[in-house]
């Protein structure tokens, strides 16, 4: 017990001494390291507003419409949208708009209750943005610079270069956000600091304390300037007969430069002291009564016990049967290893049936991921099957009206074969034999029979091809097609289903060749355009609409009258397994696979569609594919 409150309470009282002597001596260092870490939140507070302004700079340059407004003097235009702009900024900003020749053509301010008002001195046509500013914006498209302001002030400035859409210059933007007295005395309650700031020659530019404006605008210029460069210095000064430090930092906005100094109290750091003394006296001596109390109680009652708990607690993570701890006191330290026994069993138990649970759902994943795949091969088969069997149904009218054809080039290959062994064998008799076997008919006829195989025998081949490249198996991975093509060959592939009953309106603009995987998207044309064949009862139309769009997208709109889709059926048509028609009819897969294949291209499927009135489809995708599409397609 004697060593312990020896190496306790002595090295303590000698270090607290010590450290009471140190501090007086280090209060000026102490109070350098907060004067610099204050000064670093005030930098940071100034990046906050560049990077504010900035973002907004960045916004106005990328608004075309703006731009544009800007451009052909749309002045009704630009005062709304810098209305709006000003209301909407989180400073009290003054913003500004020049034409491209420099000449100014709106200003408006943010007043005290938030409103944009209009500032008529800055909206004078022959207030002109100086050159030498209009060449480094139309170099580099922004700045930023540090002005005087008005009544003890300083504005901070940001000017942006608009454009056009064709990239010719429309104008340029300045917005100014003031740092005055009104904003220092906030900054000044908040860190407890008197703030003032200085332009790179060190003259006074605001500060927070009255004070200041009575120097001459250069008194500090010596002092915080020194051999001429900007850096970081610390200074006394009095005021009002408080010692106070200070320490002035430049600090860089943009293309410009200024400096500020920052001052804190000596008087207060003093009576801080003091207080701390007092403080480490009492410190000191509750630590010796504490020291003596803790070191029985820790060594007798506490510390053998938590060494048991923490021992035990470190082994759970390596055994897989519950750990127990004897329980050998009723105070709480024996609750708690009751407790601690307790949630053991429990965890042991959780954590079996945990893996037991994981199991189960990883047998039930697996069991789905299997149930879907046929579920929706099962739904290929099935479109697969309806193609089929329209395309044997084009297929079986030329093919059929070949054979046909073929009995008739038979009996007429016969009789021409007759009439040359006739020639052959008795010159004489040929007459005879032509009339017998109707030379003369066979000679008009045969050409149109020959005719008709073959428009038959090209029908048949425009059919398969068709099918071929509406399947593409060729091109499995993804490149880039015409989607007009794709539609067409669909249609062709659909004529069956929509021939004599069904009139297809086609209207499709000059779109460029899309990337994306071929076969995929025929197949969601092929479910939509089967949909909508097969929501027209009787006779109707489909019109189908191709378009390209802004920001590099395609829109393929396809539209029917047929009996369209109620409100409450529309909300479920894209869910798996949903479905109106009856059993063996369809399985719900159709627009769910279609929905799933346009978001992998990175596009977007809507649907409109009133009782009556039919339904109209609406596929947007991007025409460069998918985020990275044009990487993997190389």
């Amino acid at each position: 017990m004697i060593w312990f409150l020896l190496l306790s309470l002595v090295p303590v009282m000698f270090i607290t001494g010590f450290a009471l002597v140190k501090y007086e001596q280090g209060m000026d260092g102490e109070l350098i390291q907060r004067l610099r870490g204050n000064a670093r939140e005030f930098v940071s507070n100034l990046d906050e507003y560049g990077n504010y302004l900035e973002s907004r700079s960045n916004r106005y340059r990328s608004d075309q419409t703006f731009a544009f407004y800007v451009l052909s003097d749309s002045i009704a235009q630009v005062r709304q949208t810098m209305q709006s702009s000003v209301r909407g900024s989180l400073l009290n900003i003054t913003m500004s708009v020049f034409n491209r020749d420099g000449r100014a053509m709106a200003s408006y301010s943010k007043d005290e209750s938030g409103n944009a008002k209009v500032n008529p001195t800055l909206e004078n046509p022959d207030v002109l943005l100086m050159e030498s500013y209009q060449d480094i914006l139309k170099k580099n498209g922004q700045m930023m610079v540090v002005y005087a302001g008005p009544n003890n002030s300083m504005d901070l400035i940001a000017y942006s270069r608009l454009d056009a859409k064709n990239g010719r210059l429309a104008g340029y933007v300045e917005e100014i956000t003031n740092i005055g007295h009104a904003t220092l005395e906030k900054l000044k309650k908040r860190m407890d600091l008197e703030i003032v700031l200085f332009d790179p020659k060190g003259h006074i530019l605001a500060s927070s304390h009255p004070d200041f404006l009575l120097y001459p605008k250069e008194s500090f210029a010596k002092t915080i300037l020194g051999d001429g460069v900007a850096k970081e210095v610390f200074f006394d000064l009095t005021i009002r007969g408080e010692p106070y430090g200070f320490i002035t930092i430049p600090v860089k906005w943009g293309d410009s430069q200024f400096l500020v100094g920052l001052g804190a109290s000596k008087q207060r750091a003093k009576s801080f002291v003091k207080n701390i003394n007092n403080f480490f006296l009492m410190v000191v001596g509750a630590i010796g009564v504490l020291v003596i109390l803790a070191s029985i109680l820790v060594t007798q009652v506490i510390v053998k016990p938590v060494y048991d708990l923490v021992g035990a607690i470190q082994s759970m993570d390596v055994r897989d049967t519950p750990v127990a701890i004897p329980v050998t006191t009723d105070t709480e330290l024996g609750v708690l290893t009751e407790s601690f026994n307790e949630m053991s069993r429990r965890m042991s138990a959780s954590k079996a049936e945990l893996e037991k649970k994981i199991k189960e759902v990883e047998s039930a994943y697996r069991e789905l991921k299997e149930t879907q795949a046929r579920l929706v091969h099962t739904a290929k088969m099935a479109s697969l099957g309806q193609m089929v069997a329209g395309v044997a149904h084009e297929l079986n009218n030329p093919i059929g009206f070949i054979y046909s054809n073929m009995s008739h080039l038979r009996d007429y290959s016969q009789r021409l074969l007759s009439i040359i062994e006739t020639a052959e064998k008795d010159p004489d008799e040929i007459q005879k034999a032509k009339a017998e076997n109707d030379f003369n008919y066979i000679v008009q006829d045969l050409p149109r029979l020959i005719s008709s195989c073959e428009d038959g025998a090209r029908r048949t081949r425009d059919i398969v091809l068709g099918l071929r490249s509406f399947s593409r198996l060729e091109q499995a991975t993804i490149k880039r097609v015409s989607l007009q093509e794709g539609i067409e060959d669909t249609l062709r592939l659909l004529a069956g289903e929509i021939k004599n009953r069904v009139r297809v309106h086609q209207d499709f603009q000059p779109v460029p060749e899309v990337l994306c995987f071929p076969s995929e998207l025929n197949q969601v044309f092929m479910n939509i355009l089967t949909n909508a064949a097969q929501a027209i009862d009787g006779e109707g139309d489909i019109w189908i609409k191709l378009r390209a769009l802004p920001r590099k997208k395609a829109q393929i709109s396809i539209k029917d009258s047929g009996k369209g889709i109620a409100p409450d059926v529309l909300e479920k048509i894209f869910d798996p397994f949903y479905t109106t028609k009856t059993v063996g009819q369809g399985t719900g897969l159709g627009l769910s696979i279609s929905y799933g294949i346009v978001k992998k291209h990175g596009g977007d499927i809507q649907v409109k569609s009133e009782p009556g009135r039919g339904t109209e489809f609406i596929i947007t995708i991007p025409i460069d594919g998918p985020p990275g599409a044009e990487h993997a397609s190389v």
